[in-house]
């Protein structure tokens, strides 16, 4: 059973919600609110267990803490995720079934888009609460957060790309991409566009297709199993998380790891496994921030140049971590690790100063 209340969680508030009308069976996760109104995406997934469904809110909605942390941005951490296989039981009552719950949190969480919720959804759920962003531009929202997302993971990789072989370039470097759905596929772009070598793999068909099409210089393989035994300059996670533990770090054969996919690291621990292996880990929820950095400039009136202004930061930022972790001698995840926390901790701290 995972503990909600067990050391080292720490999180504020675990809310469980249902709706037996429309079938609605979703946990929201508030890990902190240290530096603001907790933010994070909508996952629609049809997990094993109810179990299963917390660990992965638990764990999401932490990250998005350390993310929107790193980030520089004033919000907290937050997740949610709703049980059930979005193609058979996604609905329009049960999205606004959803939407109700999260207004009842009066802001303390504010939602968007996840693997499984899409912009239309979004639209559904801000038709129930006013805490919701990733809406569509018609509706006042920013759209799909994709686009930010895959540039500042690009941002990342280039920052891994400068602290492994002094240059921030990607040309003729073999990146193999794991997941080509709405983020992988755009970054696949990116690094084709500097003069990447892409291997791709995907569990889905159309995305392999969809991929190919676009970009007909890709190279395929057939699993992630294949992909990770392949020769590479860089790895990069783009599917669901937990793709890197003790078996899959001994059979890397890259320099870096730089995805987008949340919580790569099966366990702690992992980290440090890369680090004596010689692979550069580039923590996800630091390059991976661009999605969270579009949807917060939602809130105070959608401009896009600015959002991505503040995603190429992301670059800056990683080498700020890499140094970081060389100075202290510990791997990035925990250098990211420790730069979140100190701002959490100073930042979040100067709410006990009064105001008037």
């Amino acid at each position: 059973m995972t503990e909600v209340f067990g050391q080292g969680t720490g999180h504020e508030q675990v809310v469980f919600c249902q709706d037996q009308a429309t079938g609605l069976k979703a946990i929201i996760g508030i890990y902190s609110t240290a530096l603001g109104p907790s933010l994070g995406g909508t996952r629609f997934y049809p997990y094993e267990s109810e179990d299963a469904a917390l660990a992965d809110v638990l764990a999401l909605s932490k990250g998005m803490a350390y993310k929107n942390a790193l980030a520089g941005l004033d919000l907290g951490g937050g997740k949610a995720v709703i049980i059930g296989d979005p193609q058979k039981h996604k609905t329009e009552a049960l999205l606004r079934a959803f939407g109700r719950f999260v207004q009842s949190l009066g802001g303390r969480y504010i939602t968007a888009c996840d693997v499984g919720t899409y912009v239309q959804d979004m639209d559904i759920v801000a038709r129930e609460s006013e805490f919701v962003t990733g809406r569509s531009p018609e509706n006042g929202g920013a759209g799909d957060s994709s686009v930010l997302t895959a540039f500042g993971t690009y941002q990342g990789m280039r920052a891994s790309a400068d602290a492994v072989w002094g240059v921030p370039d990607l040309a003729g470097r073999k990146v193999g991409v794991a997941g080509v759905g709405k983020v992988g596929h755009i970054l696949v772009g990116h690094l084709i566009e500097a003069g990447a070598q892409v291997v791709i793999t995907d569990v889905s068909p159309a995305a392999i297709e969809r991929t190919r099409a676009a970009y007909p210089g890709v190279e395929v393989v057939d699993d992630i199993d294949t992909l990770i035994r392949t020769e590479l300059d860089v790895f990069a996670p783009c599917a669901l998380g937990g793709v890197l533990t003790d078996e899959t770090v001994g059979l890397l054969r890259s320099k870096i790891v730089c995805g987008a996919a949340n919580n790569q690291l099966a366990h702690p621990g992992v980290d440090k496994q890369l680090d004596d292996r010689g692979i550069l880990f580039a923590p996800d929820y630091l390059v991976n921030a661009g999605g969270v950095i579009q949807v917060d400039d939602e809130r105070h009136g959608f401009d896009f140049a600015r959002a991505k202004r503040k995603t190429t930061a992301i670059f800056d930022t990683t080498k700020a971590v890499f140094a970081l972790a060389k100075a202290d001698g510990v791997p990035p995840a925990t250098a990211a690790d420790r730069l979140a926390e100190r701002r959490m901790t100073e930042v979040g701290g100067l709410r006990s100063i009064l105001t008037v």
